[in-house]
């Protein structure tokens, strides 16, 4: 037996002992990966989820340190993912460590274990390498000495993969740095022949690139076009409950997964909302639970993303239309890698539209913001934090980051962060947004919505339509699909008395608003002695939206008596009559107030004068709007909302005790988003005696 025969039954070995599977063999195309890393060429893995591609790395990280070779750096880009490598690398004794967010405390530790070469494997985030404390500490240590570099979910680097993450521009730059006969692995599930070339491009064109089928064999397809909320989700909880075994529910946004959540829940299907402002931890506990079976659905947004193994999963149903095919290949391809049927079902409703709409225009920064930017660090000497930027700059929070973000990772870049602060570089002075590209992008990015409109409206085979939008070369009709196969389709209707109970449902999912526990860091008042903390006797008590702005049923009737009608409807009047009787508050209101406005004085008056006639409470106007200020709307973030009502609104109370104005009040307005006209209204109402404040208002204005 040569050598290399020696180092693939070695192989073999460790494979059996990480699927504790004595008969398991090499798919087609992993000994061969395996073997060109042995060799230190670079290597493009692009095989469906299941094939093993995490698999590739850990062997031959197994035996390149067997070897002697130095440690292998993962770049992988979920926490999910991360912990998933971690467990899988402890079947095969090697010692694997990740760092970040989650784990500062073991940062030090980890380093010294590094440095001492105890550790086989470190995994980070590609953010990771942004870190100078990471770089000048630990990569420049261990860059050296590499012995395999890998580069998990590789269609990130790619400008044109579904999922372009910028931070994953630092990779190719960190390539530089290492040894030129550094073995690389880059592996995804999801591209298409652009993709690949772009990842050749960057990775160098004599990168071996070991390509499989993408067809999917236990999924039935199917796709269902179910307008309303109400009939989606009177679909999906009978639908659930039909199926056998456990399952995702992929949504859009945060929201609608909690909404989905509570009503199953509702139903009796044990559920779970999956969201990214979930702790590590809760996401972990989370994904036990399903992978347990201990939970019916996880209802998710992508937060729950790459790297999610549960090999017995059951169903994936997607109640929102994802942004593209390979979106939607990527995340219907969770169910059935280990059973022989599974279904893969796609609900197509009105609001889809708007959703893709919204996350399409807001991918790129915009020109007007990049440029405030940049004139703001180059006025200032010292730079400028990401607060004081908010205060110079009229950006929302996350916009700041998204711009900040994307100049730091141009080459050469306008801005660097230095000791927490930004400033401008010299490139700043000459440098133009690529508009061309940012426009190609967004062309893409379209073209992708109009190919799941195609893919919801086909009627042949949809695994080859999956296969076809994602170039695959081994094309046939899967027989197994709604349309290959009718007979295997599930029902596309709904019960329509579920149907009814769930657009009550629905109109009844009323919205907490939250209360603000601070005035914006560093934001002095020029009108009111207010600042730092919000004194507990100044806030407001629990508040209610009674629907999300634009939604099916009462949200649309609020845009179009805002928007079009200059009247709130009766219908409106009544829902938050109801919403009142069900909230029990106590104390009590006594009577009725609201938030004035000179632009349109008479809209929100006259609502919360007839919801006042309707409880039988008094009503009264004791806030006075004596500032013409912007609209809220145009504030982007907290410093600039309060600063625009900063002096706008004054309250007047009447002497007469009879009136009884202190007593606890409900304040009404139309519309709430930030929050700070309410907080700054209710701590002028009890600032002036008034006991107890509580906001009422008809819609959240949320894109969460």
């Amino acid at each position: 037996m040569n050598s290399l025969e020696f180092t693939r039954q070695q192989a073999t070995n460790y494979l059996q002992q990480a699927l504790e599977n004595p008969n398991a063999q090499f798919r087609d195309g992993q000994w061969e990966s395996i073997e060109a890393l042995l060799y230190r060429q670079r290597v493009l893995v692009v095989q469906h989820t299941g094939w093993g591609k995490s698999m590739v790395y850990m062997l031959a990280t197994k035996l390149l340190r067997e070897q002697g070779c130095g440690i292998t750096l993962l770049i992988s880009p979920l926490l999910s993912l991360i912990r998933n490598q971690i467990e899988a690398s402890e079947r095969l004794s090697i010692s694997a460590r990740s760092i970040n967010s989650t784990n500062i405390e073991d940062w030090d530790a980890i380093e010294q274990e590094i440095q001492n070469y105890q550790v086989d494997m470190l995994i980070i985030s590609p953010e990771r390498l942004a870190n100078e404390g990471f770089r000048s500490k630990i990569l420049n240590a261990v860059s050296k000495k590499l012995g395999l570099f890998v580069i998990d979910e590789a269609h990130c680097i790619s400008d044109w993969g579904h999922d372009f993450r910028p931070d994953y521009q630092r990779i190719v730059r960190v390539l530089d740095t290492f040894a030129k006969d550094l073995p690389i692995l880059a592996t995804t599930a999801t591209a298409n022949d652009r993709v690949v070339n772009d990842i050749k491009q960057q990775l160098g064109s004599s990168i071996l690139i070991q390509r499989g089928t993408l067809v999917r064999k236990s999924l039935k397809l199917q796709n269902i076009t179910m307008p309303t909320q109400s009939m989606r989700l009177a679909w999906i909880a009978t639908t659930t409950l039909s199926l056998h075994g456990s399952g995702i529910i992929y949504v859009m946004t945060k929201r609608d997964s909690e909404l989905v959540t509570k009503w199953l829940q509702k139903n009796g299907i044990s559920s779970c909302a999956y969201h990214a402002d979930l702790s590590a931890t809760e996401k972990t506990e989370l994904e036990q639970k399903l992978i347990a079976n201990d939970s019916k659905v996880l209802v998710a947004t992508i937060a729950l993303g790459m790297g999610f193994d549960k090999p017995d999963l059951a169903f994936v149903i997607h109640y929102q239309r994802p942004a593209s095919v390979v979106h939607y290949y990527q995340q219907v391809g969770r169910a059935g890698r280990a059973v022989d049927e599974a279904y893969g079902i796609l609900l197509h409703g009105d609001e889809d539209e708007r959703i893709s709409e919204y996350f399409i225009r807001n991918a790129f920064p915009t020109r007007e913001i990049i440029s405030n930017i940049l004139n703001a660090l180059k006025e200032s000497e010292e730079g400028l934090s990401t607060t004081e930027l908010q205060k110079a700059i009229n950006v929302r929070y996350g916009k700041l980051e998204q711009a900040l973000r994307y100049l730091s990772l141009e080459n050469p870049a306008p801005v660097e962060k230095l000791d927490r602060k930004w400033q401008a570089t010299k490139t700043a002075d000459f440098y133009h947004v690529n508009e061309a590209k940012i426009e190609q992008i967004t062309a893409t990015r379209y073209a992708e919505q109009q190919q799941m409109r195609d893919y919801m409206s086909h009627t042949e085979c949809l695994m080859s339509f999956l296969q076809n939008a994602l170039d695959d070369t081994d094309i046939q009709p899967c027989g197994k699909c709604a349309n290959c196969k009718p007979i295997n389709a599930l029902l596309t209707t709904a019960n329509p008395l579920l149907v009814e109970q769930a657009q009550v449902f629905l109109d009844r999912s009323h919205q907490l608003i939250k209360q603000r526990k601070f005035w914006p860091l560093g934001f002095t008042f020029n009108h009111h002695d207010f600042k730092g903390k919000i004194k507990p006797e100044l806030q407001f008590a629990e508040g209610l939206a009674l629907c999300t702005w634009q939604d099916a049923g009462y949200g649309k009737l609020v845009y179009e008596g805002k928007e079009l009608e200059n009247y709130f409807s009766d219908v409106l009047v009544e829902a938050c009559v109801k919403m009142y009787q069900a909230w029990h508050l106590d104390p009590a209101p006594k009577w009725v107030t609201y938030i004035p406005s000179k632009r349109n004085p008479e809209l929100v008056a006259n609502f919360a004068k007839r919801l006042a006639e309707k409880l039988n409470l008094r009503f009264g106007q004791v806030l006075e709007k004596v500032k013409d200020n912007e609209s809220q709307q145009n504030m982007l973030n907290s410093f600039q909302q309060v600063r625009n009502i900063d002096g706008a609104f004054e309250v007047i109370i009447p002497t007469r005790e009879e009136d009884n104005q202190y007593a606890p009040c409900l304040l009404i307005d139309d519309i709430v988003d930030s929050g700070w006209t309410i907080t700054l209204t209710s701590a002028l109402l009890r600032q002036a005696g008034v006991s107890t404040v509580y906001p009422l208002v008809l819609a959240n204005y949320t894109q969460s």
